[in-house]
């Protein structure tokens, strides 16, 4: 799904929704950020030969896509399917809800359906995997939510389009035989499993979306009615509630060659930042062409699970604090209570037994605080008894002073690199964050000038401000891969618009950008926004 501004004067939010397209209950929004961490699963019959899902038969021969759409089906047989372990694992690793394709680009439905022939129930398998997935992940209390596509690239082949994505002819929105094709199956997927909670639609939702929350008025539709960013975290927190949608490696689904897993630490940090910044984080699997995860995947997520075992009150049912990072510090904050999380995020390990000593600027304490560390009961070091691992606390003037150790042992060689976590009660903010807003974008003659506005100077004396930006050409709205760029810094004494000359934008290229502020504590940025150069 692209939506790509075409006029260099216009700049547009990606996946901005309004609330006329957006009829998700509040009531149920909030417990959707409650829950915080989900399982995505993409599965498809391609992933028997390690193909992108679906994106090969855009731009394939003819032989390609009567090969895929005849014979892929046929070998598709997944004989070690038993998705209660993967609900087991989920469950263990934190997640409270799971999201799996039930239909991706291609066309071909993982469920058991009258609209077409090119689903499951016609390969050797010939069992409903949608109703499995369900009904294992609901015993284990886990909300079940599917993910559809809209683009069909069967049905764009068998009525002789062209297969793509993006092209105006081909979205249902352009051919109503189209869109009743996908209402055929969107109310079969929101009628014979039960209620379904979650809805992801990738592509235009137009006229299913309506049709789910009519069926079910409960249902929460994620991509389709709030932004679900792909592939990354936004720099700020952005306005509402908002999921990251995140892989462990490269590929959605199973690659068996050249995959490069992220390890299970980053993963743990990955969720922290999203966490910290306000969203819900989206974890995808891609099972093997039998129905087994990948031994990579379930060792991240069962050192997912060991972290989570210990950590999860401070991932489930919180909010953003006042700032989200103090440097290499993190925080979240219980939705109802004044609980403060610290994830002690370091690049240098926290080895067991050892005393640190944390200094927080944005935490104020009061005389009924605690300060502790999750997990562990503040007395026993294993092997030690002469040391008593007791935390310690004192508010003074430059901050909150923490000393603290860690002390329970979750490996056997005492060697646990994943994030430690401070409990604050009673906590207050001690500070007021710098604010920075990305205003607009001018071209003249070649010349790309970015402003911004520093909005709040955040009770320092003096803050660097500048830009950000990256090149989006070629990526689907929900995606971004590459780096940002620095466009440059300077230093204010006081409040104001700011602006700066960015070089090496390209003619008719899309861009990215946003600005920032530098504080002592902590790198602050403005919503990014999306422009097309001339």
């Amino acid at each position: 799904m692209r939506s790509i501004v075409r006029a260099s004067v216009l700049i547009l939010l990606p996946l901005l929704v309004t609330a006329q397209q957006n009829a998700n209950k509040a009531d149920r929004v909030e417990w959707f950020r409650d829950l915080g961490f989900g399982m995505f699963i993409h599965w498809t019959p391609d992933s028997q030969i390690g193909a992108v899902p679906s994106h090969s038969m855009a731009g394939a021969s003819q032989d390609y896509l009567k090969r895929y759409i005849e014979d892929l089906p046929k070998t598709f047989n997944p004989r070690k399917f038993y998705p209660k372990d993967w609900a087991v694992l989920a469950k263990l690793a934190g997640m409270k809800y799971v999201v799996f394709t039930t239909k991706h680009h291609s066309g071909f439905c993982m469920f058991d359906t009258a609209t077409t022939p090119f689903n499951i129930m016609h390969t050797p398998f010939r069992r409903d995997i949608v109703a499995e997935v369900v009904a294992a992940f609901r015993e284990q209390g886990i909300a079940p939510g599917f993910y559809y596509s809209p683009d069909d690239f069967l049905w764009l082949h068998e009525h002789g389009k062209l297969i793509q994505r993006g092209g105006a002819d081909a979205q249902p929105a352009s051919d109503p035989a189209f869109l009743k094709y996908d209402q055929q199956q969107v109310r079969e997927l929101m009628t014979k499993y039960g209620p379904i909670d979650f809805l992801f639609f990738d592509g235009s939702p137009e006229g299913l979306k309506e049709l789910a929350w009519g069926i079910h008025p409960d249902v929460v539709v994620t991509r389709g009615a709030m932004q679900t960013p792909e592939q990354y975290i936004p720099g700020v927190p952005l306005e509402g509630p908002w999921e990251a949608n995140l892989t462990m490696g490269t590929e959605w689904t199973y690659r068996p060659t050249l995959e490069n897993y992220k390890s299970g630490g980053e993963l743990i940090r990955r969720l922290i930042e999203t966490r910290a910044k306000g969203g819900n984080l989206l974890l995808n699997v891609g099972p093997k062409p039998d129905g087994e995860l990948p031994i990579e995947q379930e060792e991240r997520l069962r050192e997912i699970a060991l972290w989570m075992f210990v950590n999860g009150e401070s991932i489930h049912g919180v909010r953003p604090w006042v700032v989200t990072n103090e440097q290499s510090y993190w925080f979240t904050k219980q939705k109802n209570e004044d609980t403060v999380y610290v994830f002690v995020n370091e690049k240098q390990r926290w080895k067991l037994g050892e005393w640190k000593d944390i200094v927080l600027r944005s935490v104020r304490v009061s005389p009924e605080s605690k300060v502790s560390v999750l997990g562990q009961n503040d007395l026993v070091l294993e092997y030690h008894p002469k040391v008593i691992p007791r935390t310690t606390w004192k508010q003074e003037p430059d901050g909150l002073h923490i000393r603290a150790m860690r002390a329970q042992r979750l490996a056997t060689d005492r060697s646990w690199p994943n994030p430690a976590v401070l409990k604050i009660t009673h906590a207050r903010p001690a500070l007021t964050p710098p604010r920075v807003v990305t205003r607009s974008y001018r071209e003249a003659n070649g010349a790309v000038t970015l402003e911004g506005e520093l909005l709040d100077m955040g009770q320092a004396p003096s803050l660097d401000v500048g830009f950000e930006y990256r090149s989006v050409e070629g990526q689907d709205v929900n995606e971004r891969t590459d780096p940002w760029k620095t466009v440059g810094f300077v230093t204010r004494n006081s409040t104001g618009v700011f602006s700066m000359r960015a070089t090496g934008w390209k003619r008719g290229g899309i861009y990215e950008f946003r600005a920032v502020v530098k504080h002592p504590l902590l790198t602050l940025y403005g919503a990014d926004k999306l422009v097309r150069m001339k």
